[in-house]
């Protein structure tokens, strides 16, 4: 009997796996897509692995795992943004895998890196794929792919964001938000928070 999803913490990163790469892969076969651009993303992540053993690493080239996610109060009512300071674009919480098969842990790590909120939790298993270009930015960092495996995050009651260096401005917006043209939003997050927002009321209320 396959156990059911639950609640991560950042203690449960010291979980131990043989093989990372397998982990990854465990994660986006199981991933079951309610969207065709979900299946498409899924079987592109899927083929793009077969010809890269190295994908989740920065230094494959042409593209890499990354972790995201969609970040919720504890009533389920708003999900986090963050203006990012390199690309100056609102987008979800995220970053590279580096090596870490566990995709929801890094989904964890980088919420709370970039946040800035301690005790934030992380629902098992994903809730979106998506695959897109990173347009190239030096002789160094050609054009790539992101393969970005995307998870509900939940913060205590009484969270109060930070920030870092990664972002200029951070801002809790209501599920009515997401066409606000403020923000800007692209189909892949405004696809995110949907999907987010739907699990969260679902657990949450």
């Amino acid at each position: 009997m396959t156990a059911e999803p639950l609640w991560r913490e950042a203690e449960d990163s010291a979980i131990c796996v043989d093989d990372q790469l397998a982990a990854a892969l465990s994660i986006v076969t199981d991933f079951m897509p309610i969207e065709d651009i979900q299946t498409e993303a899924k079987q592109q992540v899927l083929e793009f692995v077969a010809h890269h053993p190295d994908a989740l690493y920065r230094s494959c080239l042409e593209g890499h795992f990354t972790g995201s996610s969609w970040v919720v109060d504890h009533e389920a009512a708003r999900g986090l943004i963050l203006l990012h300071s390199k690309v100056n674009r609102w987008l979800q919480p995220g970053g590279h895998a580096d090596g870490d098969g566990l995709l929801q842990m890094v989904a964890l790590r980088e919420a709370t890196e970039e946040t800035g909120i301690s005790g934030l939790k992380v629902w098992e298993d994903p809730i979106d794929i998506d695959v897109h270009v990173i347009e190239k930015r030096s002789s160094l960092e050609p054009a790539h792919l992101h393969l970005d495996v995307r998870y509900l995050v939940k913060a205590p009651k009484g969270s109060r964001f930070q920030g870092n260096h990664e972002s200029k401005a951070l801002k809790w917006i209501e599920q009515e938000d997401l066409e606000n043209s403020a923000f800007s939003l692209d189909e892949s997050t405004k696809r995110l928070a949907r999907c987010g927002f739907a699990l969260a009321e679902r657990l949450l209320k």
